[in-house]
């Protein structure tokens, strides 16, 4: 199905299961811990042997020898695989980082062998007796020290954009603002490691695995082992948290098909939380500078946000300008980006990649240089909305409302009792302070597939590749067959990622909901055209309602149409240039009250709230937990989350979830979520758009204003941690 003009009234549009607070329909499974997991697929293949990755111990070097005898003769060994049995592995267009064969060294931790047993001990135990000889090599672990000669980076995003004359507007500018703000390296830190199985037979692999894009993978893994895409099939129905670091192949997978192809047998494979937080991927670090310009009355006339961050040869940048392309107006403008060579592990997607840490940024700014012009900063930021894209005048905003977002934020969180005057409210021992951010993430629209069968009873089954990392994709995507198809929810059965489904969009980019659905929507409208031929009907006037079809006076039952068999229908939905047309984005307000303790200087976050622009809600309850989610994990990017950098050795040393801190229940308080009633039809035929990663961008810049509003100490570089603070907290009287 072709999408290439606005949607029109539909069967979507009906909202008898599409847009209500429904469970999910796998819920039960993930209470009972019955979900099959990818590690835990006991059941799917005999025989099953454990595998153990061993890391490189230095970050950047050449691998002259490794020992392996020790390891072949530990009790229960099968096989050893490593590095140098092979040449490099082809990546692919999605990794920076080789993930295996050949003798160099990129990063620590970079995966050099498996050792495959019987038992995980038995592997572990063989893995600690190989001995490798690597002639080491400097490298370069420090962002600060590379900034100055950066190049500027290269991809999608133009790695510098002029518009207007900013130098010139900014130095006649009669309020000027110029400041630089750091975020540091953080992990993805989900409770699910990276983990697979695989599983030969003949010259065809099939892995279960933990992957958001199977399709992504299915490629990635025929490319690496170099054989056809025919021959690899990726399973992968359950995910326990992926925030991006599963979006591309990763060593768990290779290693476990190199392992089990070496002992004859399938092979299970886990990466401990140690050696994927070094293996696997993080969000970069980043240094931004930030100036703006304003007349007196507040309207800012010149806006700059240049960014530097640092990876591997052939990595991407941390792409933190992306929003303030497009978020406040402004005449004239400058974003860069510059992307220093750092022998780190591979910086990637993580949840939000590029607003999230640079909403950080921005958002701090927007407060500072509306406290410079003595005005309001949720008014600071109304004043210089804009309803078109600021680079591209004649190019509007699909759906754009971030003043109703502030607007009603405000009136809801009692933003008007907050103080402008920083540490001047207490409560007893505690500091009060109120922060806002502006919320932003651009909609994604990317062709998506499914399949859909009509069987004995009615019953509807939909076939997708289509992952669900906790976002509740089997529910949503059941609530738009029975929409379509005019049946109860229990009726749908739901099958996900598998490579043996049609292609989705897939998770990630909070592109997921809205494509995929949409491909299920394209898939079904298929299906009632062919349900209502096989009834003799006229297919643009049937009605599909309470299990049954009609049209021009005859009725028949939905399973009427399956007396000659099963009906199969497929399509994806496909996209015509109105994303080029239209500016798609969604927005949102994030208000935040934390209480700073006068005397130790602890941050309590006692208030949030967060208000949603983002097209047609499919569930706002599976919606409002993606919401809230992404408000905690704002919160931990705020105040907690830090990958320390051992800047001689070249590797995170807090590479497990005791070093690095992430937000846990007794640090989150009630988190208030609004979703404004809106449609899309310029998006997709469902009029939806994301919502998983708007929750996030902005909310720790709404946290970090607050801290400064209770304690007038401003942190520009994150995390807010003690350090960086308790000095200048007000005398205590």
């Amino acid at each position: 199905m072709k999408f290439d003009r606005p949607a029109g009234h539909n069967p979507i549009d009906q909202l008898r299961v599409v847009g209500k607070p429904t469970d999910r329909i796998e819920g039960r499974l993930k209470t009972t811990g019955t979900a099959p997991y990818a590690y835990e697929r006991h059941d799917v293949v005999p025989d099953q042997a454990y595998g153990f990755v061993v890391g490189s111990p230095v970050p950047k070097g050449h691998i002259e020898r490794i020992d392996i005898r020790g390891a072949k003769a530990s009790p229960g060994v099968i096989a050893v695989v490593t590095t140098l049995d092979m040449p490099r592995l082809e990546k692919g267009p999605m990794n920076a980082a080789y993930l295996f064969g050949g003798a160099e060294i990129q990063h620590y931790h970079q995966a050099i062998a498996i050792v495959v047993a019987n038992s995980f001990e038995q592997a572990r135990a063989a893995a600690s007796l190989i001995r490798v000889n690597i002639t080491g090599q400097s490298g370069q672990f420090d962002l600060s020290t590379q900034v100055a000669d950066a190049p500027l980076a290269h991809g999608k995003i133009p790695p510098l954009d002029r518009v207007g004359d900013f130098d010139s507007a900014f130095a006649t500018a009669p309020v000027t603002f110029d400041q630089t703000y750091t975020t540091p390296d953080q992990s993805h830190a989900m409770m699910e490691p990276h983990a697979t199985i695989a599983a030969w037979e003949g010259g065809k692999v099939t892995l279960w695995t933990s992957n958001q894009m199977i399709a992504w993978a299915r490629r990635d893994v025929a490319t690496a082992l170099k054989i056809p895409p025919e021959n690899v099939r990726v399973d992968s129905p359950y995910i326990g948290g992926g925030f991006g670091g599963k979006l591309f192949l990763r060593a768990d997978a290779v290693l476990a098909a190199l392992g089990a192809r070496a002992a004859g047998r399938p092979v299970k494979v886990a990466l401990t939380h140690p050696f994927l937080m070094n293996n696997t991927t993080h969000r970069a670090a980043t240094i931004q500078r930030i100036r703006i310009g304003a007349t007196r009355d507040g309207k800012i006339t010149a806006i700059a946000h240049e960014s530097t961050s640092g990876n591997l040869a052939g990595g991407g940048p941390e792409a933190a300008v992306s929003q303030t392309r497009l978020l406040y107006a402004g005449a004239n403008r400058l974003t860069s980006m510059r992307l220093a060579h750092l022998d780190l592990p591979e910086g990637s997607s993580m949840r939000a990649p590029g607003e999230a840490a640079g909403m950080m940024a921005l958002e701090i700014a927007m407060d500072e240089a509306a406290e410079q012009l003595g005005m309001d900063p949720v008014q600071f930021r109304i004043l210089n909305d804009t309803q078109v894209d600021p680079e591209k005048p004649d190019r509007q905003f699909s759906r754009r409302q971030l003043v109703k977002c502030l607007q009603l934020g405000a009136t809801h969180f009692g933003w008007n009792r907050r103080n402008s005057r920083p540490a001047a409210v207490r409560e007893g021992d505690w500091l009060i302070g109120m922060g806002v951010a502006a919320g932003f993430r651009n909609n994604l629209v990317t062709k998506s597939g499914a399949r859909v069968r009509l069987g004995d009873g009615g019953l509807v089954t939909v076939e997708t590749d289509m992952t669900d990392i906790g976002t509740g994709s089997y529910t949503i995507i059941a609530q738009t067959a029975a929409e379509m198809l005019g049946v109860e929810l229990g009726q749908v059965k739901v099958s996900l990622g598998d490579s043996d489904s049609p292609v989705s969009a897939g998770s990630g980019g909070q592109w997921g909901a809205n494509n995929a659905t949409a491909g299920v929507y394209a898939a079904c409208v298929k299906l009632r055209r062919t349900v209502a031929r096989k009834l003799g009907l006229d297919p643009d006037m049937a009605i599909f309602a309470g299990g049954h079809v009609q049209a021009g006076g005859r009725h028949f039952g939905l399973a009427d149409a399956t007396r000659d068999g099963e009906l199969v229908c497929e399509d994806a939905i496909e996209y015509g240039d109105l994303d080029k047309k239209y500016q798609q984005s969604t927005f949102a307000g994030h208000f935040v009250e934390v209480a700073v303790d006068a005397f130790t200087g602890e941050i309590r976050v006692r208030r949030m709230l967060a208000v949603c622009s983002a097209g047609r809600i499919l569930n706002p309850k599976s919606a409002r937990s993606q919401v809230i989610g992404a408000m905690t994990m704002g919160v931990g990017a705020a105040l907690m989350e830090e990958l320390a950098v051992d800047r001689s050795r070249g590797y995170f040393v807090n590479h497990d979830l005791a070093g690095y801190e992430v937000p846990v229940h007794a640090d989150i308080p009630h988190q208030d979520v609004i979703f404004l009633d809106e449609v899309d039809p310029i998006s997709s035929p469902m009029k939806a758009k994301g919502v998983g990663e708007l929750g996030l961008c902005g909310v720790s810049a709404a946290v970090a204003n607050a801290v400064y509003n209770a304690t007038g100490v401003r942190v520009r570089s994150y995390p807010i941690t003690l350090d960086k603070y308790l000095d200048h907290l007000p005398q205590v009287l």
